[in-house]
């Protein structure tokens, strides 16, 4: 080690006070590039759930960056998606009146994925060979790594050696995976913390090239954006040092950047968010509300600050055809889905005769689709025009309350019977997640033991993009009931507004955006009232629909407030401006 690297071994960044000096350093060298087809836009994501390409994620992490890379392709952004390629996934069906998973293979070459060649990382005393695969478009790319006994997504606890083993696979792996097809990062989007190593890799290759450990630490801070996806930092899994000697150091050249990783633990522990916020100088949080709350601090302590990027979606994929031919011939709308400036006044055509028309249409899209999703007893469903559906579509965790329109089970069947209303509720249960899957199977024998709720309400197993597709397009009422506080932004919500359903939510996450009054909103002092407010909900929503001035002026309201939030263009815009407006 030299005397230059001695200095820098022992000053921990947020001691630094002339950091400024660095930064003019920095500054000077013109490090911060352009995108381009050689320096692209990385974005790092630990799920894709993109099954057209054959990976199958786990929720909306998932599906936004899926989303994300095809609003690139449209916008002609140079962008390129790392992620893992698991050879292994589950499926959920119905047997004997319980869910089972079924665990099956998946190979990238019939999803058109080409091998480039094979990448090396160390971990646990073992020299791991994961093979770099691609899938190229005209303007992005799908990179991933990937070998036999990576398993499957979320495989084993958080916390495990199995889970960071996966983690320094997407990030040194992928790191290098880039290097192998010639690339380097304009910028690194690090989608959670179970991508940091990704940011590590850099800084360490910055380091062992020859520059000195803060100008590298600079450079890295000014390239990296952390984009935070959950609002709690408690939450968070830790790794132990023991842990990183065995499967992070042993990919790092660096003694400087080991150091500095090892004075990051505290009492031998680390969470991956305080390290993630050291490295990476831009932050984002996925909606308003998010941004302002979330409760993350940095090593020293002090509280970090987001900037508000709310996610959004890709309309194209997202809306049924003929509502995002009417959008874009009637001018909210430009070809390539860019919203117009003047869309509030354009929004005047829509009539509750268009409204009606449109769910028909959607209203076939589902019936096809169902025919491949039977129901918590076998049956394939198929619904009649008139038919009225309110649907429950999201990830099956406890803090989005699946469970909450069946506290009064009585109440919900007199409202349900009074319009000969359907319930579908449809979610996907992690693996090992023995509570949910104990309230599931719950909701599930109420159902059945009642003659009226078991040909009413509707569980549909082995929830995935295409049925989320089939309802926003198909149902007529959309409901979305997380405690608020603990929604960072949701997106499912979005496809629900995009397909001019009625959304009932509570004011949270991505929807607390948009004012109370532009959709129905469920509120209260405690659960209870909550629970109260959420029945009216569903009642008004029905008055609604049975009424053409009523459903016009509610779904007009809706799409005035959120269709600048859901904007997937808007979004992928936002973050281009935020990284590169110098």
């Amino acid at each position: 080690m030299n005397d230059e690297e001695e200095l820098y071994y022992y000053h921990p960044l947020e001691n630094i006070e002339d950091v400024d000096i660095f930064y003019d350093a920095v500054e000077r060298k013109k490090l911060t590039k352009a995108i381009s087809e050689e320096r692209p836009y990385t974005y790092w994501t630990i799920e894709l759930y993109d099954q057209t390409n054959g990976i199958r994620g786990g929720g909306g992490l998932g599906v936004l960056a899926a989303d994300t890379r095809r609003i690139a392709e449209q916008m002609e952004v140079p962008f390129t998606l790392l992620t893992i390629f698991y050879p292994s996934e589950y499926t959920q069906f119905m047997k004997d009146g319980e869910i089972v998973d079924e665990k099956h293979k998946v190979d990238y070459h019939d999803f058109g994925f080409r091998l480039i060649d094979t990448v090396n990382i160390r971990c646990n005393d073992c020299l791991c060979p994961l093979e770099v695969i691609e899938k190229k478009f005209k303007h992005t790319r799908i990179l991933a790594v990937t070998e036999p006994n990576i398993g499957e997504l979320y495989a084993d606890m958080s916390g495990s050696d199995h889970r960071l083993y996966q983690e320094v696979a997407l990030g040194f792996g992928g790191y290098a995976a880039l290097k192998l097809a010639g690339l380097k990062p304009a910028i690194i989007q690090l989608n959670e913390v179970a991508t940091f190593f990704a940011a590590l890799a850099r800084l360490d290759e910055l380091v062992s090239n020859g520059m000195d450990f803060y100008e590298a630490v600079v450079y890295t801070r000014k390239h990296t954006l952390y984009t935070n996806h959950t609002l709690v930092q408690a939450a968070e899994a830790e790794f132990s040092i023991e842990q990183f000697e065995r499967y992070v150091m042993p990919n790092l050249k660096s003694l400087a950047v080991k150091k500095w990783l090892r004075n990051s633990f505290e009492h031998g522990k680390i969470k991956l968010s305080t390290v993630t916020i050291e490295i990476a100088e831009l932050r984002s949080g996925v909606s308003k509300f998010h941004a302002r709350v979330a409760n993350y601090h940095d090593l020293a302590g002090n509280k970090v600050k987001f900037k508000a990027i709310t996610n959004g979606i890709d309309l194209s994929t997202w809306t049924l055809p003929s509502i995002l031919e009417f959008y874009q011939n009637s001018g909210e709308f430009s070809p390539d889905l860019v919203l117009s400036e003047d869309f509030r006044q354009k929004l005047e055509f829509l009539t509750s005769d268009d409204i009606r028309d449109f769910k028909i249409e959607g209203r076939e899209v589902l019936n096809g689709i169902l025919k491949d999703y039977p129901d918590q007893y076998g049956n394939i469903l198929q619904f009649q025009p008139d038919d009225f559906i309110f649907d429950f579509k999201r990830r099956f965790v406890d803090y989005k309350r699946p469970d909450l329109p069946f506290r009064d089970v009585e109440r919900l069947k007199a409202i349900l019977k009074k319009r000969d209303a359907h319930y579908i509720l449809t979610g996907r249960v992690h693996l090992g997640d023995t509570r949910m899957y104990g309230l599931l199977k719950y909701l599930l024998k109420t159902i059945d033991n009642d003659a009226f709720l078991k040909s009413h309400v509707h569980y549909l197993p082995n929830y995935d993009e295409k049925l989320a597709y089939g309802l926003s397009c198909g149902s007529n009422v959309a409901i979305n009931l997380p405690i608020v506080g603990l929604e960072a932004c949701g997106t499912s919500w979005m496809k629900d507004v995009a397909n001019l359903n009625l959304l009932i939510s509570t004011h949270d996450g991505g929807v607390a955006d948009g004012s109370i009054n532009a959709y129905l909103n469920v509120s209260g002092s405690d659960e209870a009232a909550e629970v109260e407010a959420l029945y009216q909900r569903i009642e008004e929503a029905i008055s609604i629909w049975d009424n053409d001035f009523d459903l016009e002026d509610s779904v007009r309201r809706q799409l005035t407030t959120f269709l600048p939030v859901i904007s997937g263009t808007r979004m992928l815009s936002d973050y281009i401006d935020y990284l590169f407006s110098k």
